[in-house]
C-alpha cells in the first residue's frame, strides 16, 4: 500500500475511544508496538504516546490523557498474542518504567535483521528499502509532549508500526529458512527480561562527564557544584539539563575557573543568554566548590587477571564467530554475557548454562566451544 493511500490512524483521547480498541485488539495474533517520549524536552521525561497497528487500523494512543491503561497490560503481558517492535529496548524499558507493563512474547524486527547479517536496520533505511516510504526526518526530534499533536507529526507516528507486521512476516521467514528463528527468539526472550533502572537524580553523576575523573580534587569539587546547580535549574523549568548547559561547558567552567561574567563568556559553549539568566549563580558554585572538601573520586575498575585473560579470549573469539558469518558481534553473544562469563570463570557445562539462561540456543551451539577457550593452557 502507497503511503499517500494509507487510511487516517484512529487517535485515542478518551475512555471510550480506548475500550473500543482494546477489543479489537483482544482479538488479534499479533500486534505492532512503538512508543514516543518526550526525553529531549523534559526534565524527566515520560512516554507521551503508544502506537499500536493491526491488519487494516492504526492507534494511536494518547497517554498524557486521563485513560486508565490497565487493558493494555494485560494485553501487553499477554503471551499469546504476539508484539512486534522495531528496536525494542527502549520501548520495553519505557513501558515498564512508566506504566508497570510486563512484556512477553516479542518479535524484535531489528533483532531479526541483525540476526539475518542486515546492514541497513534503522528503520527509515527498512521502510525506504522493503515498501518504498520515505520518513521526514525533520520529525525524529519532535516534541512529543505537545498538544494538539499536528497532523503531519501523528501520520509520523502511525509509520512507526503500520509496516511492521508485513515485515515481520517477510523476516519470519528468513529466519526459518536460513535455521535462525531460535536464535532470534532467545534474544527477544532476553530483551523482555530487561529491568528498568529507577529515574532518581544521582548527585555523584558528574563523575559520569568526560574527563572529569582528570580534573584535580578542587576543581572536581567545583565541577560538582556546578552539576547540583544546573540540576536545580533543569528540575525548575522542567527541561533536560544539557539543555540548560551542555556536559562540555561544565568542564570548561571547572578548569577554567572563572571569576567574572567577562571570564564565563570567553569559555566555549556559553551563551550571552545562559549568562544572563545563569551567571551570577555560576559564580556562586564556583565558589562554593572552591571552598568544598573534594568528592572521592571513584576507583578505577581494573579488569584482574586471571578475568582479563578470559574476557579478551572471549571477545577474540566472538570477533571471529561474527566476521564468518557477516553478523555484529554482539549477534552472537552479548557484551553483558561475555562480562558475566568472563567473571565466573565457570569450570564446567553446568555452570556455564547456568550464566547462559535463556541462551539456550547459544549454549547448545558455543557452550562447549567456549568451556574449552576458557581452560588455562
Amino acid at each position: 500500500m502507497a503511503q499517500g493511500k494509507l487510511p487516517n490512524p484512529h487517535l485515542i483521547e478518551t475512555d471510550a475511544g480506548f475500550e473500543k480498541a482494546i477489543n479489537e485488539l483482544r482479538a488479534q495474533p499479533r500486534i505492532a508496538v512503538d512508543t514516543e517520549s518526550n526525553s529531549l524536552f523534559a526534565y524527566k521525561e515520560q512516554v507521551c504516546m503508544i502506537q499500536i497497528s493491526v491488519p487494516q487500523t492504526d492507534y494511536l494512543l494518547d497517554t498524557l490523557q486521563d485513560i486508565d491503561l490497565e487493558p493494555l497490560g494485560s494485553i501487553i503481558g499477554n503471551n499469546k498474542i504476539e508484539k512486534i517492535f522495531h528496536a525494542a529496548e527502549y520501548d520495553i524499558l519505557c513501558l515498564k518504567r512508566d506504566f508497570g507493563f510486563e512484556i512477553n512474547n516479542i518479535f524484535d524486527t531489528r533483532v531479526a535483521m541483525r540476526t539475518l547479517g542486515r546492514e541497513r536496520t534503522g528503520l527509515g533505511n527498512v521502510l525506504e528499502e522493503e515498501f518504498g516510504v520515505k520518513v521526514n526526518k525533520k520529525w525524529q526530534r519532535a516534541d512529543w509532549g505537545q498538544r494538539p499533536l499536528p497532523p503531519e507529526l501523528l501520520n509520523y507516528a502511525r509509520l512507526d508500526t503500520h509496516y511492521l507486521l508485513p515485515l515481520r512476516d517477510r523476516l519470519a521467514t528468513s529466519l526459518h529458512a536460513e535455521g535462525r528463528w531460535d536464535e532470534a527468539k532467545e534474544e527477544w526472550l532476553r530483551l523482555s527480561m530487561y529491568q528498568p533502572n529507577e529515574n532518581i537524580f544521582d548527585p555523584d553523576r558528574f563523575w559520569k562527564i568526560n574527563g572529569a575523573r582528570r580534573l584535580k580534587p578542587q576543581r572536581a569539587a567545583v565541577l560538582r557544584e556546578i552539576y547540583l546547580f544546573r540540576e536545580e535549574h533543569a528540575k525548575q523549568q522542567n527541561r533536560p539539563p544539557f539543555k540548560v548547559i551542555g556536559d562540555k561547558t561544565l568542564l570548561e567552567i571547572a578548569l577554567d575557573n572563572p571569576t567574572s561574567l567577562e571570564d564565563l563568556g570567553n569559555l566555549p559553549g556559553m551563551t550571552t543568554r545562559q549568562i544572563r539568566r545563569y551567571g551570577s549563580g555560576l559564580l556562586t558554585a564556583i565558589d562554593r566548590g572552591q571552598l568544598a572538601t573534594p568528592p572521592t573520586r571513584p576507583p578505577t575498575e581494573r579488569l584482574r587477571e586471571p578475568v582479563a585473560t578470559r574476557y579478551k579470549k572471549l571477545r577474540t573469539w566472538r570477533k571471529a564467530k561474527a566476521e564468518g558469518r557477516r553478523v555484529d558481534s554482539d549477534v552472537i553473544l552479548s557484551r553483558d554475557i561475555v562480562w558475566e562469563i568472563a567473571h565466573a570463570g565457570p569450570q564446567n557445562l553446568h555452570e556455564l548454562h547456568q550464566l547462559m539462561k535463556p541462551m539456550e540456543w547459544r549454549f547448545r551451539n558455543y557452550g562447549v566451544e567456549i568451556l574449552e577457550l576458557l581452560k588455562p593452557k
